[in-house]
């Protein structure tokens, strides 16, 4: 991981992020808005290409209301063969680099009967259904503990400044627990069945291993969903990825708005 820090560090003159931002499918946008240095992750020592659609595979460092980030442009899957170390290794670098925030954002299908496509959720808590977790293994005692508390994943604090920030701006943003499962395939109508009656609102591929790695590493986090589409079996439709892409390009003002503003005040 050192070779990784060196490296970034050489590449941005030591710019030091408070906060961190992963965007995920058809949310990578935002951080075109800004000036900045963009470092492509095949460079990175440890970092991996990124190859999923909405995905352009860089880390953004950039003054986002008068604020230092770090954005990741996509991120690594489970699914596409990963294992978790990869997956969750960004998030370790950007602890390394000094964040004390990580802002988690996704594309989801939603499994709330009272949302739509096109909500916004804030993540109030999550289901880790990937059947493996990303701190299995030697523990890195300079990083987190070896039995971390999960009682307060996704920060209350932090959830409770979006929703003041997304009623100012007249964003009618949800809340409700996220289910995270492998993918690359979308849940069947039993397993979406299942996941209801276990209390999950919204369901993706992503999220749940960065959030708990950066949970470990004694970072706030803030998960937000953009739900692109219903589940399969909420209503009688085939999916597809390109309904995700277009569900988060029709709400991306929306989300451009509240996440700057969120930046601005944490």
């Amino acid at each position: 991981m050192n070779s990784a820090i060196d490296f970034i560090n050489e590449k941005t003159n030591n710019f030091k992020p408070v906060t961190g931002i992963i965007l995920g499918s058809g949310l990578g946008d935002f951080a075109d808005e800004f000036e900045g240095i963009r470092v492509p992750y095949a460079e990175i020592p440890g970092f991996q290409a990124s190859h999923v659609a909405g995905h352009k595979g860089l880390l953004v460092f950039a003054e986002v209301a008068g604020k230092p980030v770090v954005m990741m442009q996509g991120r690594y899957h489970f699914y596409e063969g990963h294992s978790m170390q990869t997956v969750t290794y960004p998030t370790k670098v950007m602890k390394k680099l000094g964040i004390k925030n990580l802002i988690v954002t996704n594309a989801a299908g939603l499994l709330h009967k009272e949302f739509i496509p096109g909500d916004l959720m804030l993540i109030s808590d999550h289901l880790n259904l990937m059947g493996t977790n990303p701190l299995i293994g030697k523990n890195d005692d300079d990083l987190g503990p070896r039995f971390p508390d999960q009682s307060d994943i996704y920060t209350k604090d932090l959830r409770k400044t979006a929703k003041e920030i997304a009623a100012k701006l007249n964003i009618n943003i949800k809340e409700g627990v996220y289910a995270g499962l492998t993918g690359p395939a979308y849940e069947t109508p039993a397993e979406v069945r299942m996941l209801r009656g276990l209390g999950a609102d919204a369901v993706g591929m992503s999220t749940v291993p960065e959030a708990i790695v950066a949970n470990w590493c004694g970072i706030n986090v803030l998960g937000i969903s953009c739900l692109t589409n219903y589940a399969c079996g909420v209503i009688d439709r085939q999916l597809s990825h390109n309904e995700v892409i277009e569900t988060a390009d029709r709400i991306k003002d929306s989300f451009k708005k509240l996440l700057f503003e969120i930046v601005k005040a944490i």
